[in-house]
């Protein structure tokens, strides 16, 4: 009996010892060592493409240069300051309404024409002061006029000083070495070329306000003269109301005298 129990008692152990043991499987391990390997040389290959790259960046710098160095371009800060600038001249608004009579009788274009003043006399030679608000739009096209002027000269020496720096950008472009360089000194060859085509059509403008001045002063002359012909009509009728109503004919025969 002491001996099958002996027996029975090293059967259990050994089943309890043998469930304790670690299962090993060969296929499985082979096959995370080959993940790792795979992800590895996956990571090695983006390495080594980011490595050609930066290669291709650099030679590409070497051959176009590098566009970040490129930080003074010709005519890139004298069209900066230009752009910067305020528009020329005033609208037409602000002339009209600091337009006053006044200016308008004392204008002589520069000596050109002669001034009315501001006082005339009649052939009595009684001096009689002229009324300046019958005088503002003329004062407003002359103001108009001198805008134009004003704007003009100061276009002109913009103009001249632009075409200046459109020549040396040209003559950079000319002489470039690489693209970026070419690229770079392109738009700002294009940016002047624009700005001075502005400049043309700031004097343009300037001169159209001139000319619609001189169409509204039409206008009103146009106007003037319409209702001052209506006006005259009206007082006519009336006048001819009022004559009928004083002066009625003679009901009969006339009658002379004889002696």
């Amino acid at each position: 009996m002491k001996k099958l129990i002996a027996i029975t008692f090293g059967a259990l152990l050994a089943l309890s010892t043998r469930a304790q043991w670690v299962v090993y499987d060969p296929t499985m391990h082979v096959q995370q060592i080959l993940d790792q390997a795979q992800s590895m040389a996956r990571y090695i290959q983006m390495i080594n493409n980011e490595a050609q790259q930066i290669r291709q960046m650099q030679q590409y710098n070497i051959a176009f240069g590098d566009p970040a160095s490129l930080v003074n371009i010709a005519g890139a800060n004298e069209l900066i300051g230009d752009l910067r600038q305020s528009e020329i001249g005033q609208p037409l608004e602000a002339l009209q309404r600091s337009s006053q009579g006044i200016s308008a009788m004392t204008f002589d274009g520069n000596g050109i024409y002669h001034d009315i003043g501001q006082t005339f006399q009649t052939p009595s030679a009684i001096e009689v002061r002229r009324q300046p608000a019958i005088y503002r739009e003329n004062a407003a096209l002359e103001r108009a006029t001198e805008n134009y002027t004003t704007v003009y000269q100061v276009s002109t020496q913009r103009r001249l000083a632009l075409k200046s720096n459109i020549a040396a950008t040209t003559e950079k472009l000319q002489n470039a070495s690489t693209a970026s360089e070419v690229q770079k000194l392109t738009g700002v060859l294009i940016a002047q070329n624009a700005d001075l085509a502005d400049t043309d059509r700031q004097i343009d403008h300037a001169a159209d306000m001139a000319l619609i001045q001189e169409a509204e002063n039409r206008d009103d002359r146009d106007k003037q003269a319409k209702a001052s012909l209506e006006e005259q009509r009206a007082e006519f009728s009336e006048t001819t109301v009022h004559y009928g109503a004083t002066f009625q004919p003679m009901a009969g025969p006339s009658i002379f005298p004889t002696h």
